[in-house]
């Protein structure tokens, strides 16, 4: 056993920020874990979250070797034997169906995790499935496919440049409660003020009145799913009598002239925003010194979350502000995760089975999984393979997938828990803590607010019985690859790619040995323009009218025309003459929860419990509700009881739930989080709700009944 008192430094990789922590040990226990204030980049901030590190590293009901499910009953069995089972049982499934019976998902935590994000591929490309699915398509893939579409890249996403710019707006963001998301912002707070400290501007537009939007200087509620409208009616009014032209942009007239009727007059009763507001934002965002617009999981994750990504780029592309300081800038990573030798993305090269809709970027939308698992007939999917997830909780119609995981042939997870979804598994393969293995932050990193490298070492090394990531994929692996008779190109393991990333990074000067001794990280310096000299397009032009996205357009015309048709009235009138408006569902985030298996540690769901209904006091007057009591949710796909909260803290017409929760079915054996279980939101998301172009659930705006019990 390790001995002795000592400081480790290391960035934690609970949530997006990675923020610079100290973790005081002694032997081999963790004392206390604190902010580092030597990091360049955090400055000594943490959240929370920091803490939990403890709790998930030393959690009882965290799973430290395989567990094989007989007759029911979970069983220790050894690695050997874990890695021939699941080997056999995948090859089985292969050769009795096809390559396509097999399903691979992974959840988010592995975006935290490059031994995960190096491991995974090669394992899925023995298997050659075309049912790939992740977290993306419950989050970022608009993002990604727009980026695709415009800049020929899926990662050449351009960063809010916060520490410089003038006029900050935010859609459907709540960097506070985040810490930033496809964006890379520790101690953003600070940063947030010290934009007002410089006589700029925070704008907030959100249906909720968030963390991040009571410190900014305006919010403005917005009907949930109305955001592209609001963004075209910005863009009309920016570029309404100028002649704004580049010739590095292509098909900028195409799509201004697409959206010409989306006028700030035409889109007020839609948006829920007055048009001479509307008009007003639009001017002081062009006119700003520095301006960037912003939009994260309320615009993505919504009807019109590629349209949404394309407004966002292009109102910074016309006002200047894209590639520019105090802009949007790329990121400069010691690991790139564009140009040569990355995957630029790509979309419909093939279909679902089921449903026909279209993969983005390898991989088929979240929404179709369950279905392709539960139509009979050739391609239909016998297995599935988790890597980090827990897609039951986190994943639209989370009842028809627990349906659907209960009659695979065979289900392997790799995971330290047996949460909602890895209860269906035969068997559950547990890498180490996070705390035993190295780590390089190679997504975060690539969008950093500023130019940053940290390597993490492990802080011990892991327990002979115990199994590192690579080790899993690896066991698996090559196991696999004889019994099919392909070729399995692992493992990968992150020491070495980091060294070979360093070698060659665009920072000539770094290297492996120099970032071995920076126990703090490296300060590689501001963002700087380089969009321009990385487009991956085929001419090397910006594509402003891409032709998915036009094609779109009708339908958010038709929904705003119908809006603006339609007899409904305000919240006041409503309530007025005890009118029920129809009400639609958001989710929101908690600085103290990111994922669902973070319900475990005490230390994040201490307190007041934070997954009620969260409703404005109209819509209850004119349903009779009372506050705290129980009420019933329906949607198409089903319903759920719980405990509403009146606040005028939401938009009329609104009603919030966070993701994550639910944790009462049985089996699960989670018993912090089964003491805080509330309701998971996703049994009410609906599978057929779609952003329409990228195949993007719908987890924002979605049409809900709620009544007294």
């Amino acid at each position: 056993m390790a001995t002795g008192f000592k400081t480790i430094f290391r960035a934690c990789n609970l949530c997006e920020a990675i923020c610079g922590l100290a973790i005081e040990i002694d032997g081999d226990k963790i004392i206390r874990i604190r902010g580092d204030d030597a990091d360049p980049f955090s400055r000594g901030h943490i959240c929370p979250k920091a803490v939990a590190l403890k709790d998930i590293h030393e959690d009882p009901d965290r799973l430290r070797l395989p567990v094989h499910k007989v007759d029911g009953e979970w069983k220790t069995i050894s690695w050997d034997a874990a890695f021939d089972l699941a080997a056999s049982r995948i090859a089985d499934v292969i050769n009795t169906h096809n390559n396509d019976a097999i399903a691979f998902y992974a959840g988010n935590p592995n975006v935290h995790n490059l031994g995960h994000l190096l491991n995974i591929p090669p394992l899925a490309k023995l298997v050659r499935s075309k049912n790939i699915y992740s977290a993306s398509s419950v989050d970022q893939l608009p993002q990604q496919l727009v980026s695709h579409l415009m800049f020929g890249h899926q990662f050449l996403i351009p960063i809010p440049d916060i520490d410089h710019t003038d006029y900050f707006l935010m859609l459907g963001a709540n960097p506070i409660a985040s810490n930033g998301s496809m964006m890379t912002v520790p101690d953003v707070a600070k940063r947030l003020k010290a934009i007002q400290a410089r006589a700029g501007k925070i704008v907030v537009i959100d249906p909720r009145l968030t963390e991040t939007a009571e410190v900014a200087n305006e919010h403005h509620f917005i009907r949930p799913g109305s955001d592209a409208a609001f963004l075209a009616a910005m863009l009309n009014t920016i570029v309404a009598g100028k002649n704004i032209a580049d010739d590095r942009w292509l098909g900028l007239n195409d799509a201004l002239a697409a959206i010409a009727d989306f006028t700030p007059e035409a889109v007020a009763k839609f948006v829920g925003i007055d048009a001479a507001t509307i008009r007003r934002i639009a001017h002081e965002f062009a006119s700003a010194k520095s301006a960037v617009c912003y939009g994260r999981m309320g615009t993505t994750t919504q009807a019109y979350g590629s349209i949404n990504q394309w407004l966002i780029y292009l109102i910074n592309i016309v006002t200047g502000n894209c590639d520019r300081v105090g802009g949007t800038l790329l990121t400069t990573p010691v690991m790139p995760i564009t140009g040569v030798g990355t995957s630029k993305g790509g979309h419909a090269r093939w279909h679902s089975r089921v449903r026909g809709l279209a993969e983005t970027g390898g991989e088929l939308p979240v929404s179709v999984m369950a279905e392709e698992m539960l139509t009979a007939g050739v391609g239909q999917v016998h297995a599935l393979v988790t890597v980090a997830g827990n897609p039951v909780l986190s994943t639209p119609n989370g009842r028809q997938l627990d349906r659907a995981l209960s009659q695979l042939d065979f289900m392997l997870s790799v995971d330290i828990y047996i949460n909602e979804t890895t209860r269906h598994a035969d068997l559950i393969l547990p890498p180490t803590s996070a705390l035993n293995h190295d780590h390089y932050d190679s997504v975060f990193n690539a969008f950093a607010v500023r130019n940053t490298a940290r390597i993490n070492n492990a802080i011990w090394s892991r327990p002979n019985n115990e199994r590192y990531d690579w080790e899993i994929f690896s066991g698996i692996g090559h196991r696999l690859a004889a019994k099919l008779d392909r070729a399995y190109k692992g493992p990968l393991r992150v020491r070495d790619v980091v060294a070979i990333a360093a070698a060659n990074s665009p920072f000539q000067d770094i290297s492996m040995a120099e970032l071995q001794t920076a126990e703090h990280g490296l300060d590689l310096g501001a963002l700087k323009p380089s969009l321009y000299e990385r487009l991956e397009t085929p001419d090397h032009k910006i594509h402003c009218a891409p032709a998915a996205l036009l094609a779109d357009l009708p339908r958010l015309r038709d929904e705003r025309n119908k809006r603006n048709d339609s007899n409904a009235c305000d919240a006041s009138e409503a309530m007025d003459k005890n009118i029920q408006t129809p009400l639609t569902l958001i989710g929101r985030r908690h600085v103290r929860s990111n994922n669902s298996w973070m319900h475990n540690s005490h230390r994040l769901v201490k307190g007041k419990p934070r997954h009620q209904l969260l409703m404005h006091p109209s819509d209850m007057a004119t349903r009779n509700i009372q506050n705290q009591t129980m009420v019933r949710v329906a949607t198409r796909v089903g319903e759920v009881t719980l405990q509403v909260e009146s606040t005028i803290n939401i938009m009329p017409g609104v009603v919030s739930l966070p993701h994550g929760f639910g944790h009462l079915r049985d089996g699960v054996k989670l018993h912090v989080a089964q003491q805080h279980s509330g309701v998971s939101a996703n049994d009410l998301t609906d599978d057929y709700l779609l952003d329409a172009v990228s195949g993007n659930a719908v987890l924002n705006g979605v049409p809900v009944e709620v009544s007294s019990l």
